[in-house]
C-alpha cells in the first residue's frame, strides 16, 4: 500500500520537472538566422540572353546549400503567363539561370528561394531594350512571399460558403 502511495504522489513530481526541463530548453532555443536574398540581376536589361542571379546568405555567409532556387519571370500585365527557370550553383551563394527577352517590355521576377528551412522570394522590375513605357501596366502582385493567387482562392473559398 505504501508503494502505492508513494508512486501516487512521486509521479506529478517527476511530470512537473520533465516538463519544467523541456521549457527551459525551449526557450534557450534561438530562432536561426534569416536566410537572405539579393537579386544580382541588373534591372535595365538588352533584349537577348541574360543571366538571371541572386546571391543566397545566411549570417553574412554564403548559402551552398539551398534546397531549391527559382525564377519566375513575367512581362508587366501578363502575371499569370509567367515563367519558372531552376538556378545553379554558380559561386560562393549565387545561383543562376539562364533566360532570353524576346523583345522591349517590363518584366518582373521573384527569386523563390527555398534555404535552410525557409523561403524568401524577392521581387525585381526588369526593363528590357527600350519599351513605350506608356503602355507598361505596373504589376500590383505583392513585393513579399504573399502569392498573388491568394485571392483567386479566398473567393473559391467564398462561393463554396454560399453554397451551404
Amino acid at each position: 500500500m505504501k508503494k502505492w502511495l508513494y508512486s501516487v504522489v512521486a509521479v506529478p513530481f517527476l511530470l512537473f520537472g520533465c516538463s519544467e526541463e523541456e521549457l527551459q530548453t525551449d526557450a534557450n532555443t534561438e530562432a536561426p538566422a534569416i536566410v537572405e536574398v539579393v537579386i544580382q540581376t541588373a534591372e535595365q536589361l538588352t533584349v537577348g540572353k541574360t543571366t538571371l542571379a541572386a546571391r543566397v546568405t545566411q549570417n553574412s555567409e554564403a548559402v551552398k546549400d539551398a534546397d531549391e532556387v527559382k525564377f519566375e519571370v513575367w512581362e508587366s500585365g501578363m502575371r499569370d503567363d509567367g515563367e519558372m527557370v531552376h538556378g545553379t550553383l554558380t559561386e560562393d551563394g549565387v545561383y543562376a539561370a539562364d533566360y532570353t527577352f524576346d523583345h522591349d517590355g517590363v518584366y518582373y521576377m521573384f527569386a523563390h528561394t527555398t534555404a535552410r528551412g525557409m523561403h524568401v522570394m524577392p521581387k525585381q522590375k526588369l526593363i528590357v531594350g527600350n519599351p513605350d513605357m506608356s503602355k507598361v501596366l505596373e504589376d500590383t502582385s505583392s513585393n513579399s512571399m504573399d502569392h498573388s493567387n491568394h485571392s483567386e482562392h479566398d473567393e473559391e473559398e467564398k462561393d463554396e460558403d454560399h453554397d451551404h
